[in-house]
């Protein structure tokens, strides 16, 4: 699948939970303060039900998770596994 359609998807799912906030798809959500750690683990859980993966303990490092585009590149890659 290419990246667009695993961003699309991602970017939907972050509007959903920052509903008032602008952010890009590079942007840091957790460094701009708008993700708490339930949030992370129900993207977490919507990346595996989503796109059919299996997040391991060793994929859980916040590099994978900070921005729509980490997270499409993310699942890009586990598909691809």
């Amino acid at each position: 699948m290419s990246l667009e359609p695993i961003a699309a998807k991602i970017r939907t799912f972050f509007c959903h939970y920052l509903r008032d906030t602008d952010f890009g798809d590079e942007d840091d959500v957790f460094a701009s303060g708008h993700v708490n750690s339930l949030m992370a683990m129900q993207l977490v859980l919507f990346v595996e039900r989503e796109f059919a993966i299996k997040v391991t303990n060793e994929d859980l490092d916040l590099a994978n998770f900070n921005s729509v585009l980490r997270v499409a590149q993310f699942v890009q890659k586990k598909q691809a596994d």
